[in-house]
């Protein structure tokens, strides 16, 4: 199963995650989105970062799990690679992030996103889960 595709939006950037389950949905989600920001191929996994968000429901959810990545990023200059989305709820979701401190020598930046929005955002199961969100870039 593929993790994600790019979708092409007018001034902004949005992506598609797939998982066999949402939990796997909302990983792929926050490596899509970690994938517009920088080249992955050589963050290691030396950071290993606990995050709990929640909202008042899925939709809400999804934008503050990317939203709060997001921050971790620009604030601690955390970037991740994989996550682990151990619990996922109606309104609550605790995950792991793993990832490195942002070296500019090693890591290659693509672009900066702003947020997470809810314009066009989309959470739907059919054979698969699938998450679309479109980032204020």
């Amino acid at each position: 199963m593929k993790e994600f595709d790019i979708i092409e939006h007018t001034a902004d950037i949005g992506i598609k995650a797939y998982g066999a389950n949402l939990k796997e949905a909302f990983a792929n989600a926050a490596y899509a989105m970690f994938s517009l920001i920088a080249g992955l191929e050589n963050v290691r996994e030396s950071v290993r970062r606990q995050i709990t968000v929640e909202a008042e429901d899925r939709e809400g959810l999804l934008v503050s799990w990317l939203n709060e990545l997001l921050y971790i990023f620009d604030v601690e200059r955390t970037i991740f690679k994989r996550f682990e989305v151990t619990e996922l709820g109606e309104t609550s979701l605790k995950a792991e992030g793993y990832g490195e401190l942002l070296d500019q020598s090693r890591h290659t930046l693509k672009g900066a996103l702003k947020a997470a929005t809810y314009h066009m955002l989309k959470i739907e199961e059919n054979n698969e889960y699938s998450v679309r969100v479109i980032f204020d870039a």
